[in-house]
């Protein structure tokens, strides 16, 4: 028997991890249930009976005897994990009445997640700045959309940590 699978295509930032999460319930709701994610924006669904799935997502980088003992943790706690994209983990439970279900029991940890993502991408940024194109004639006209298609790039990533430290800071003033 084979399943029946639905693709769609909806994109998310790292600081938008909630809102992901909260689409992927309504979805749930609907009867779309998490597959796997095949790229970023990417999702394949099975399509089944509507539930009420709390979905959440994590971002770790982990060697693979830790990541073992990782998923562990989440399943000994009720989360079956979905998939993974990069380095964000995704997680899924059936929600019963009167739960709340979280994988961050305080909002330090869930800031850890903010600062873990943006480390990533500090790391990642200076790492493109070094590497940018040259300028030689090797590439002809094209150069000039490849140095442009860079520094939007650049500017993303740059706008992502932004974003990341404005969302920890909301999570700190929370937490105050």
């Amino acid at each position: 028997m084979s399943k029946n699978i639905v693709k769609k295509f909806k994109i998310f930032w790292a600081w938008q991890d909630e809102k992901e999460e909260i689409w992927l319930s309504e979805m749930a709701e609907q009867g779309f249930h998490l597959e796997r994610i095949a790229l970023p924006g990417w999702y394949d669904f099975t399509i089944g009976e509507p539930r009420k799935d709390a979905y959440r997502l994590d971002f770790q980088s982990l060697r693979s005897k830790d990541r073992e003992s990782y998923l562990q943790l989440f399943a000994d706690s009720g989360w079956e994990h979905v998939g993974n994209m990069s380095s964000w983990e995704y997680f899924r439970r059936e929600v019963q009445p009167g739960d709340t279900p979280d994988i961050y029991s305080d909002v330090e940890s869930k800031i850890g997640k903010y600062r873990r993502v943006m480390i990533y991408l500090s790391i990642l940024l200076p790492m493109m700045i070094v590497v940018k194109p040259d300028g030689s004639d090797r590439y002809g006209p094209f150069l000039y959309i490849l140095e442009g298609f860079y520094i939007l790039l650049i500017l993303f990533l740059s706008y992502s940590i932004i974003q990341l430290f404005r969302r920890i800071n909301q999570l700190n003033k929370k937490h105050k």
